[in-house]
């Protein structure tokens, strides 16, 4: 059973500690098992990934990378009503990335020296997407979406094959929709690897976005700086401040609607009423074992999650900061009142009727989000995720002459004289 905590300024923050713990260090074997992979994808390109993947999938996929009509005809191929339900969330989802878009600039001064910023697309991106039980069109769509939107010219997309050797439809499905370029069958950390050096078929990108195991999360933070990732993400984890007027049936669907990822996922309901913590946690119980995925689900509030009772919505809310959750849910009368005070959450979702699959599907806003109180100081996916700034600088022979006098006694103090002379040159 989930645990029930009296908050007394310590009881809760040992949990939180320990809730926290989930996301330590990369174990050392998985990290050198990644290595090698790396290493012998950077040497051996193609022959490593298929090897790879007979190794760990069993079978080499009916082929290498996807054939554009076989992308197509997974579209014309699906379910009708799922085909429309991806539409309509591809819909929300662009129109709430059009309004990410930063703009380049041009700033003029008087005295003719021109500065600005120009803003433009990656050239090339990688999109993994997991494929067997793990395999989730939704995330199709928040990756790629804001990458076009961004202007990157192309999506290049890994997934592992399933036991039959095909690839899973609905991924197909969405990346059709969501306007991915190429489909390679490849899974792990072999593919994040390829993605990451290019190999003979698959090209080079500029960076890496896309949920994985352990492999591929590892495989992605030993790889950053050869190429640029979205994230390290974490379990997944909810925390949802309730005050006495939540509704205690949907604090206990929310909170499992979380649990059923992982074993490792945290659920937690923080509330100023002990009536709403003992129904919510009544509630559990009752709904649990109607869940296709109650196992896991109990697994993970029995170890991870916990409702915690605290003097106060304003004591709540201090506890969800320092937590820094990646799905924040409001379900407090009146919440728009409390935004302002949330400093540290990846997505915050307001009211009864805002739950949390509402942001991984349908509203718009991005699903991959900082996880493991990363909120702290990373942001979700966005637009900007996507592109990259370069400034610019003009300068007339007046404004450098202007301006020569304090650049030399700066340069002169960091004991740089070849700066100084570069300015001074100018006017000799």
């Amino acid at each position: 059973m989930i645990k029930k905590i009296i908050a007394d300024g310590t009881t809760e923050k040992s949990f939180l500690k320990e809730v926290e713990k989930r996301n330590g260090e990369t174990d050392k074997k998985i990290s050198q098992i990644v290595s090698d992979i790396i290493e012998n994808v950077r040497e051996k390109g193609d022959e490593a990934v298929k090897e790879y993947t007979l190794k760990f999938d069993g079978k080499l996929p009916e082929y290498y990378e996807v054939p554009r009509d076989v992308i197509n005809d997974a579209l014309t191929n699906a379910d009708s009503d799922f085909t429309t339900a991806l539409l309509n969330c591809m819909e929300n989802i662009s129109e709430f990335h059009n309004r990410q878009k930063e703009q380049s600039f041009i700033d003029p001064k008087g005295n003719g020296c021109i500065l600005g910023q120009r803003v433009r697309g990656l050239e090339r991106v990688g999109l993994y997407v997991p494929g067997g039980t793990a395999a989730y069109p939704s995330s199709v769509l928040m990756n790629a979406v804001p990458a076009k939107i961004a202007g990157v010219k192309e999506i290049i997309m890994t997934t592992p094959p399933g036991k039959d050797g095909k690839p899973n439809p609905d991924i197909l499905a969405a990346a059709a929709i969501a306007g991915v370029d190429r489909v390679f069958m490849c899974g792990g950390a072999q593919a994040v690897a390829a993605l990451a050096y290019g190999t003979d078929a698959i090209p080079r990108v500029d960076k890496i976005v896309g949920p994985g195991n352990i492999f591929v999360a590892t495989a992605k933070k030993l790889l950053y700086g050869k190429v640029d990732i979205d994230m390290i993400a974490g379990p997944s984890e909810i925390l949802i401040v309730a005050d006495k007027t939540a509704n205690p049936v949907f604090c206990a669907a929310d909170l499992m609607s979380q649990a059923e990822h992982d074993k490792i996922a945290s659920a937690i309901l923080i509330t100023d009423s002990e009536e709403i913590a003992d129904k919510t946690i009544e509630e559990l119980e009752k709904q649990m074992t109607a869940l296709e995925r109650k196992d896991i689900i109990r697994a993970s509030i029995d170890s991870f999650g916990a409702v915690i009772v605290t003097e106060s919505v304003d004591k709540a809310v201090e506890l969800a900061n320092s937590l820094a959750p990646e799905h924040l849910e409001l379900m407090v009368d009146n919440p728009m009142s409390w935004l302002g005070k949330v400093d540290n959450a990846g997505s915050v979702f307001m009211g009864k009727y805002s739950p949390e699959p509402l942001g991984d599907y349908f509203a718009g806003p991005n699903h991959v989000l900082p996880t493991g109180g990363t909120a702290r100081f990373f942001s979700p996916l966005s637009v900007n995720s996507f592109t990259k700034r370069s400034q610019f600088i003009y300068y007339t022979e007046q404004a450098l002459l202007d301006a020569k006098d304090d650049i030399v006694t700066v340069a002169d103090r960091e004991g740089l004289t070849a700066h100084a002379h570069a300015i001074k040159v100018r006017f000799e």
